[in-house]
């Protein structure tokens, strides 16, 4: 069975948009806090104040429903930073972030980052590009949900994991971490049976392998045809 340390393309962090200068003052307005594995930072519904770091460890943000159904939305990691900017005082948090794995996060205060959009041009400008990213990253997910099947979706999500955790070696791509067919489920929001045929069908076709969770993709444009890929930046199309 194929063992992995797990490991993320350092291109696709979103806060790569940030000058070096400019995470500095940021990191400098932090309070870091450790989450314990199984932990929320918040929930939907809670009043939204602040933003998040991730210092270290895996936060997984998504979406649920009253009967019980789950979305994610997003897997942040080290380097990432994420929340809800609110358009007013009174906004809401419109989903959900656990902690997947053991997580230092550092929390920014709304007032602090006001106070450095005020102060500092090029960090107002690079975090407007940030909030720009931030909706463009959840469209095309929704996007591809929405006008390209359940098929386009799991081809997408392939994409986007790979394009996240993926090494190329022998021609293929080898992801380092390990999805189960739960996981898969919640990034497209249908059952684990479902999924479970879809993949099979895909290992059919010859675009993928998957074994005990890890999955090998052989066809990467072969998946791309799928879901009519448009070709998105590397910090749009990810997890």
């Amino acid at each position: 069975m194929r063992t992995f340390v797990k490991e993320r393309n350092e291109e696709v962090k979103n806060t790569n948009i940030f000058s070096p200068n400019s995470m500095n003052l940021l990191k400098k307005h932090m309070n870091n806090v450790t989450f314990k594995t199984g932990d929320h930072i918040y929930f939907e519904g809670d009043q939204v104040n602040t933003l998040y770091y991730v210092m270290e460890g895996t936060i997984n943000v998504y979406k649920s429903t009253d009967d019980g159904k789950l979305l994610t939305l997003n897997y942040f990691e080290t380097g990432d930073l994420f929340g809800e900017y609110p358009s007013s005082a009174k906004r809401r948090a419109s989903d959900n972030a656990k902690v997947i794995d053991d997580s230092v996060v550092g929390i920014i205060n709304m007032h602090d980052i006001e106070l450095l959009l005020w102060q500092n041009r090029d960090f107002s400008i690079e975090f407007t590009k940030w909030i720009s990213l931030s909706q463009q990253l959840t469209q095309t997910k929704l996007r591809d949900l929405m006008f390209f099947g359940k098929q386009g979706a799991l081809a997408s999500a392939i994409i986007r994991m790979t394009n996240t955790y993926g090494k190329m070696h022998d021609q293929k791509w080898e992801l380092t971490k390990k999805f189960t067919h739960d996981e898969i489920a919640c990034l497209i929001s249908t059952p684990r049976e479902t999924v479970t045929r879809m993949l099979n069908q895909l290992k059919k076709d010859g675009l993928i392998e998957y074994d005990k969770g890890y999955m090998t993709v052989i066809d990467l444009d072969g998946l791309r045809n799928i879901c009519r890929c448009e070709d998105c930046p590397i910090q749009i199309c990810r997890l």
